[in-house]
């Protein structure tokens, strides 16, 4: 005689579902804030490389020209040679494209009495001014 037969398939009941996603739902509620705290900084430390980088060059534009770059030149001088620089010594950054700060926008260049030149990046905002990730980066700070 044979029994009748019965199929036992093995599945996830629905409270079992709902419970799996409210687990990676807090694991994400989480884990998300922290990232973004982590890019946040990274943003920051390539901003301040970029400007050591920066001041490196615009240094060593002054030693070949015995002058920093005008305000109307800006950075650009860095990377292309000008019509009168028989001393140029460039291009200064190693390629022919300036670098932007960590958050892609281009650095602001001015003449400083006290220091030389400046060097800034607007931070997170690109605005003048503001706090934490927001906060102005400069090669004086």
């Amino acid at each position: 005689m044979q029994r009748p037969r019965t199929h036992h398939t093995s599945a996830f009941t629905l409270i079992e579902m709902l419970l799996v996603v409210a687990i990676i739902g807090l694991l994400a509620a989480l884990l998300v804030p922290q990232l973004g705290k982590q890019f946040g900084k990274s943003q920051v430390k390539v901003t301040r490389a970029q400007l050591e980088r920066l001041s490196t060059a615009v240094e060593q534009f002054r030693l070949d020209m015995q002058r920093y770059p005008t305000e109307q030149e800006g950075l650009k001088i860095l990377v292309e040679k000008p019509r009168e620089g028989d001393n140029w010594g460039g291009p200064y950054l190693g390629k022919t494209t300036l670098p932007t700060d960590g958050w892609g926008r281009d650095f602001v260049y001015k003449l400083d009495d006290t220091f030389g030149f400046r060097l800034i990046s607007l931070g997170a905002d690109g605005k003048e001014g503001g706090e934490g990730e927001a906060a102005d980066l400069d090669n004086r700070t």
